[in-house]
């Protein structure tokens, strides 16, 4: 249960090591009965089904561990990202998002997402570089004066768009999209909080960050606007 890798890579390279020999042998055939058949993608579509078939077992024996469906979550959607972009899988084809999306599945990705972004905001407010800009230094890349703790935040937020883009269906990145609008307040509420500690020197050094960092968020949002 704790290495979906060794499947999951297998997968892929009897996907990778059987390409060559489809392509040249097996597709011929195909191609002069006038089938429409591509041998590759059917190879790879079969593998996947065992796939799912495996998901579908393991799941559930995982859902309470978080460390271990983390883990899962994370080599799940390294695969699907290899099968698209090296294998040219079909996005009509099952894939292993559509057992992700099943109810008690997606739930619990939706609630261990939402602990561990909050976990890492913890600790990203909390580290000592929180309010000092990585590119202090450098005045050509460095005209908003972010703070550090703006941009882990908005990388943060940009990761779990990564993570959802390919679910199946538009409820589901919804749903996920709520779950980014609730991380959005809360970091707007831990700023103002330190922003009230800093009131009586809003001049000083922690508030100007503060205000680098809205106005850096704010600016962010509006050029994801155009992000259907």
């Amino acid at each position: 249960l704790n290495k979906p890798e060794w499947y999951l890579t297998q997968v892929l390279m009897w996907i990778g090591n059987h390409s060559k020999f489809l392509d040249d042998k097996i597709q011929p055939i195909l191609d002069k009965a006038g089938s429409s058949v591509n041998a590759g993608l059917e190879f790879s579509r079969a593998l996947v089904m065992l796939i799912l078939e495996k998901l579908a077992a393991d799941i559930p024996c995982l859902l309470y561990d978080d460390t271990l469906f983390c883990h899962l979550v994370d080599e799940v959607l390294l695969f699907e990202r290899e099968l698209y972009s090296v294998h040219g899988y079909l996005s009509s084809f099952p894939s292993c998002m559509h057992i992700l999306s099943e109810e008690s599945c997606f739930q619990r990705w939706l609630t261990v997402e939402k602990k561990f972004a909050l976990e890492k905001m913890d600790s990203m407010l909390s580290s000592e570089a929180a309010w000092i800009s990585q590119y202090k230094d450098i005045t050509d890349v460095d005209e908003m004066k972010v703070p550090d703790c703006a941009e882990t935040f908005m990388t943060l937020l940009l990761v779990i768009t990564d993570r959802y883009k390919n679910l199946p269906t538009a409820s589901r990145k919804l749903q996920f999209l709520g779950l980014q609008k609730e991380l959005v307040d809360d970091f707007r509420i831990r700023l103002t909080q330190v922003m009230k500690e800093e009131t009586r020197a809003s001049l000083g050094f922690r508030y100007c960050a503060i205000l680098n960092a809205v106005n850096y968020i704010a600016t962010v949002l509006a050029d994801w606007a155009d992000n259907v």
